[in-house]
């Protein structure tokens, strides 16, 4: 729903783009949705994915929407090589559809769907170190015109989401903006033992996440910023808003500091 109920989320990911990703610098944009698992890191090669609207029971408006940005077969080559010199493998797949967890944030980050958008599958057992070193093997893609993306949601408890829905429109629960703020915290902190280890520091991490397909994809964009290293890029929060009581909606960027 966030495709047509931007919030304030959606207006804080435009007016980002507006002014850190205009020009004609940004030539692709990688994005790791968790609607996209395979056993291994696939990559999107399509040159003109088509929107798949994966998903069931929403308002129709939905099933309309379109996001027809152009594929990049090139960028799938050059990842696929970066990939291979870190020792992952990672086939192209020529003809996976963009899923809902690519197009609908780059709706409202990019809504002219003028620039190449491609997905990499997250791997179905992927560990966040692993995760990390995919992403940070990607490093070098900052500096040639590419925007990593781990799309996802820092507070993904559907079960509730869906028994409440009465509840839906209160204020944020306790234990979602808990979970959030020591998540920014441990991000600014630069505390990589922490953050690898959420399931066990964080507070209610497991009822922030009954499962963590959602959450993992921050790893891989964390590796691509090269976060937790001397280079340490700097930590911009976007946005720190909850929809619907239980969703944590926050976007975070990372600049690079050299």
């Amino acid at each position: 729903m966030f495709a047509v109920e931007p919030g304030t989320t959606g207006p804080a990911l435009r007016a980002y783009a507006k002014t850190q990703l205009s020009g004609e610098a940004l030539r692709g944009v990688l994005v790791m949705s968790p609607h996209w698992m395979a056993p291994e890191p696939v990559i999107m090669g399509h040159l003109t994915p088509d929107t798949w609207h994966d998903f069931g029971g929403f308002p129709e408006v939905l099933y309309t929407l379109d996001y027809p940005a152009p594929g990049a077969p090139d960028l799938a080559l050059r990842v696929q090589s970066l990939l291979a010199d870190a020792g992952h493998t990672a086939p192209i797949d020529p003809q996976r559809p963009r899923d809902h967890g690519a197009w609908v944030p780059m709706m409202h980050l990019l809504p002219e769907a003028r620039v190449p958008v491609i997905q990499i599958a997250l791997p179905s057992q992927g560990t966040p170190q692993m995760l990390y070193d995919m992403g940070h093997a990607l490093r070098s893609l900052k500096h040639e015109g590419v925007l990593v993306v781990g799309s996802g949601s820092l507070t993904h408890n559907l079960r509730e989401f869906f028994t409440e829905p009465e509840a839906q429109n209160s204020p944020a629960e306790p234990y979602v903006t808990a979970f959030a703020r020591w998540v920014e915290q441990t991000l600014e902190a630069q505390d990589r033992d922490s953050l690898f280890d959420y399931r066990q520091r964080a507070p209610q991490a497991a009822r922030a996440h009954p499962t963590d397909e959602h959450w993992r994809t921050l790893y891989f964009s964390l590796g691509a910023a090269e976060w937790g290293t001397g280079a340490a890029p700097s930590v911009h929060y976007l946005s720190r808003e909850v929809m619907h009581r239980w969703l944590a909606m926050d976007a975070v960027a990372f600049h690079a500091t050299v």
